[in-house]
């Protein structure tokens, strides 16, 4: 049963994570798509903003590495809630800061698109709903590490 609540987390985390950076590439590669159109020469700024939301899904993926040497068939049961709620903690922040940077970088696309010159300001204020993602795996991190091997 211990087990299992621990590779549940594993999957939250990681499926949660990996959805949300999915979505939000999307949301931007759909601002690209319309960006393209008013000014293609913009490109490079339309990769580099596009590319910000698929970082929440790396997290997912470190923090499950960091959680992995717990995953053994007579896991405690403290390790197994530990890691289910390092899951679901990891999971929910990666999800929800991907589609909410994805929004402040499509913003931004748009804008570059019409010829604004945002592309840096776009990547500070993207960087604020990343920090609660970073916040998530950084607390994982130190369920890990406090936790017995």
């Amino acid at each position: 049963m211990e087990i299992l609540l621990a590779y549940i987390g594993i999957a939250i985390m990681t499926g949660l994570s990996f959805i949300g950076s999915a979505y939000g590439v999307t949301i931007c590669g759909n601002a690209v798509v319309g960006a393209m159109k008013k000014n293609p020469d913009a490109l490079g700024s339309y990769i580099g903003l596009s590319a910000l939301p698929s970082s929440q899904g790396l997290y997912g993926f470190v923090a499950y590495f960091m959680m992995a040497k717990f995953l053994v068939p007579d896991i405690s049961m403290l390790a197994a809630c530990a890691i289910l709620g390092s899951g679901l903690m990891v999971g929910f922040c990666g999800f929800y800061s991907a589609i909410r940077q994805a929004q402040v970088c499509a913003n931004g696309i748009s804008a570059i698109g019409s010829g604004h010159d945002v592309f840096v300001p776009t990547m500070v204020m993207a960087v604020f709903p990343e920090l609660y993602a970073i916040l998530a795996l950084l607390v994982s991190i130190l369920i890990g590490f406090s936790l017995p091997v």
